[in-house]
């Protein structure tokens, strides 16, 4: 009887509690339930899901919102996902109708007890009702209005509908709603990628995302993943070797965003774009924007550029350390490195101890590694007492992480910019606007005018073939003095310094000859170079009408020199470079679709296709045997381009091409200097250049150019370029039906070529030589600008041009 009496007193008092508890919650039922808010809200679910920019074949380069989201279905969500979200939050979620009593029950006694602040009992129905509808104060009237509308969600959804409601739109730290979301946030995966340890740190997320976030505490997080495995294995959603395998599973957080692949000044072009279109909408309403760009060639543009941009700057030494923190403690040194971010690898570390064999150094998060033998080279000289710049014991420096060893590096000074277009419709396939966009904003491809030095000689070479000049013409290659226009004296010179008397074009071009260029632009007039230039896409605000056109001292970008040369490898015709091809709404919709005019169907032609011909065939000898024969390593015969390098080194070009392809490389300094003796246009842009064509051409055949109509093979003499039939110093050579050379007498006068009818002047007034100089920083951002400089931008999507 004692031990009946003993059970039946706690009985009766749970009884009198839950009693107690549901009298005033039956009548707030009745006052407060009709005035609940609509479910339409979650029927049509239209949460604010970001812009996101892929490219062509779907990968993911750009999102932009004010909320990081990614959808998903539920059908699409890991079967272990669900469980570890159910066991952290909710064990019951399949049983209840959206209310657990017991834990309600709990609740109220906590909120008499600590004086109206309620605790706990939240379902994951009623965290849905609460993050759809409700605020997060803890008052005993929101938490009946929870309890209410999560028995009215559970009479109009399925369970699997309120878990996809929910999987979506909880918030679980650093932007991130979501789970998908959270899961590319945090470990750089989609949800179905990720192992039962990062399911486990997900799922106990939603109780303090900012607190048990692996990025704010790896320590906090891991206390709370050990919790959401211990409740799967109770709950037998996991078996013991599944559990202590999750236990020993490292976290590897990544702490940057999530993308596929590298290309964040095109997905800044993307949001300018779309700004300018559809106005601040784009950062809510879910559109996605697939660009012209291929995964592959942007991959591969990048690691060329990455990879000869450290390359460059290793052949000119390492600087020194970057700074140094007042103490070595633990506080100091993680306040002092989370102001520092990694950048292409090059994450920042501070010393801990360093000699001649052997630097320890301490990474952001708590990790030491020891640097030594080849990962010390680069950095030895600063490693001596005698140093400078010495690495001592608190200094700042970046490493890179090479397989399973350490280097010390640094970060480089010098910048660079790629770009490559399909030469038929102007699509960009890749596009690369400086080293590493975080470091520097400034797209060097759009808004960096710089002088492209013997890369612009193509178009005056062009201009002379319309004026019957051929690959043949001979003309000298010797000193020349001018009249500067300010009554000194001009005197060009070649980068070698050397002068190889009378040669042919075709030959000059290969060898990049200046002060052949100059005479056959003194020989075509440069007004009248001026204006056909602009047949390729430049203005004439950026030619001035100098004899220094010859030499590339003109105002480019690199994306119009992509334009420019892709006249040449589709045959004559302009087309412009654009980088979206369409736009779709969050259901799939499409919104705009690109119909780019095409070469040879409705793009303008500007040139005679057989003098894109005849060039193409003359910048192949650049490549084959000119500045340029490094590239006859990719084991091709279809690729044409011209080196390029302004005075002193201060600009690095290579553009070349072959049918399908076009592509600019550029090397230089935001505040422009000199590269160095020796970095030239061949040794810092061509590699680039290189290693991208080798990576997207790699196992295609050869694309020979077909000879257009009016086309005609001639043997001629190498020396004198007139007809030969001596099979001794003789080459075929391409020309124009009209401008076949005779035999005899020379085509044209090596010192003063005038043709036929055309008076011209030995020596024309050069004129104020443009600045070397033609970028200048802009204030406070560290990044190249130029103040007289046109529109740098093309147009996102492709317009109708008439047909030429």
């Amino acid at each position: 009887m004692k031990l009946s009496r003993w059970v039946s007193i706690p009985l009766f008092t749970a009884v009198v509690l839950v009693v107690i508890a549901v009298i005033p919650l039956g009548l707030a039922a009745t006052l407060v339930y009709p005035r609940l808010p609509s479910l339409e809200t979650m029927r049509h679910y239209h949460p604010k899901v970001p812009l996101r920019v892929y490219t062509e074949d779907g990968a993911l380069i750009g999102e932009f919102g004010v909320e990081n989201r990614a959808l998903v279905k539920i059908d699409q969500v890991p079967k272990l996902m669900k469980e570890a979200i159910i066991s952290a939050e909710d064990d019951r979620f399949y049983k209840h109708h959206g209310v657990d009593y017991i834990g309600v029950v709990r609740a109220a006694l906590a909120d008499l007890v600590n004086g109206g602040k309620v605790e706990g009992a939240s379902t994951i129905t009623m965290q849905v009702a609460r993050n759809f509808f409700l605020s997060n104060e803890k008052t005993f009237s929101r938490k009946i209005s929870e309890v209410l509308l999560a028995w009215k969600i559970e009479h109009n959804f399925t369970k699997d509908q309120i878990l996809e409601l929910y999987i979506n739109q909880i918030y679980l730290g650093q932007r991130a709603y979501g789970f998908e979301a959270a899961s590319e946030t945090y470990f750089g995966k989609h949800l179905k990628q990720l192992n039962l340890a990062e399911m486990a740190v997900l799922a106990g997320l939603p109780k303090a995302p900012s607190s048990f976030n692996p990025i704010a505490s790896l320590s906090r997080c891991r206390e709370r993943q050990h919790y959401v495995l211990g409740r799967m294995l109770a709950l037998k959603y996991i078996t013991n070797t599944q559990y202590e395998v999750a236990l020993k599973t490292p976290i590897i957080v990544r702490h940057a965003h999530f993308f596929d692949v590298r290309a964040n000044y095109v997905a800044e072009m993307v949001r300018e774009a779309m700004y300018s279109k559809y106005g601040p909408s784009i950062y809510t309403s879910g559109m996605k924007v697939y660009t012209t760009l291929r995964r592959a060639d942007q991959a591969a543009a990048d690691v060329g550029l990455h990879d000869e941009v450290m390359a460059y700057d290793h052949r000119h030494g390492y600087r020194g350390p970057e700074g140094k923190v007042s103490s070595l403690d633990p506080v100091v040194m993680e306040d002092r490195l989370s102001g520092l971010y990694a950048i292409q690898g090059l994450e920042p570390a501070v010393v801990l101890s360093a000699s001649a064999k052997r630097v320890e150094a301490y990474l952001q998060g708590g990790r030491k590694i020891w640097i030594k033998g080849a990962g010390l080279s680069f950095a030895s000289s600063s490693l001596k007492v005698s140093s400078n710049h010495r690495i001592v014991p608190g200094s700042i420096i970046r490493v890179e992480r090479l397989g399973k060893f350490w280097q010390i590096s640094q970060l480089p000074l010098v910048e660079a910019a790629f770009v490559s277009v399909d030469p038929k419709t102007g699509a960009i396939l890749a596009l690369d606007g400086g080293f590493d966009y975080s470091a520097n904003k400034f797209n060097h491809v759009i808004q960096a005018w710089r002088q492209p030095g013997s890369s612009f000689k193509p178009f005056i070479y062009s201009a002379a073939l319309e004026k019957g000049f051929t690959p043949a013409s001979v003309i000298n290659d010797s000193p020349l003095s001018l009249p500067n226009g300010s009554g000194g004296i001009w005197q060009p010179k070649d980068y070698e310094d050397n002068f190889e008397g009378p040669m042919r074009l075709r030959d000059a071009l290969a060898k990049s000859k200046n002060l052949v260029a100059i005479r056959l632009l003194m020989a075509i007039g440069t007004k009248y170079a001026q204006n056909y230039v602009t047949r390729f896409g430049f203005s004439p605000s950026q030619i001035p009408d100098y004899l220094t056109m010859a030499l590339g001292a003109v105002s480019v970008t690199p994306l119009q020199m992509a334009e420019g040369y892709s006249v040449f490898a589709n045959g004559g015709y302009l087309v412009k470079p654009y980088f979206i091809d369409r736009i779709v709404d969050e259901s799939g919709r499409v919104l705009s679709q690109s119909h780019p005019v095409q070469a040879g169907k409705g793009a303008q032609r500007v040139i005679d296709a057989r003098n894109a011909f005849i060039m193409t065939s003359m910048m192949q000898s650049v490549v084959q045997y000119g500045t340029a024969a490094a590239a006859m390593s990719l084991g091709r015969h279809d690729l044409a381009g011209k080196t390029g390098t302004t005075n002193q080194q201060v600009d690095g070009w290579f553009c070349g091409y072959n049918p399908k392809v076009v592509a600019i490389a550029w090397m230089g300094f935001d505040k422009p200097q000199p590269l160095g003796r020796g970095e030239t246009g061949a040794n810092v842009a061509l590699p680039i250049w290189m290693h991208y064509m080798g990576s997207v051409l790699k196992g295609t055949p050869d694309i020979p150019m077909p000879v257009p109509p009016g086309v005609v093979v001639a043997q001629i003499d190498k020396t004198t370029g007139l007809l030969s039939d001596s099979p001794v110093n003789s080459m075929s050579e391409f020309f124009y039906q009209e401008y076949v050379p005779g035999r005899g007498a020379p085509a044209m006068n090596p010192e003063q070529p005038v043709l036929p009818g055309q008076s011209v002047p030995l020596m024309q007034p050069l004129g104020p030589v443009p600045p070397e100089e033609v970028t200048q920083p802009s204030s406070g951002s560290g990044t190249s600008t130029t103040s007289h400089a046109p529109p740098a931008t093309e147009a996102p999507w492709p317009s109708s041009r008439p047909n030429g």
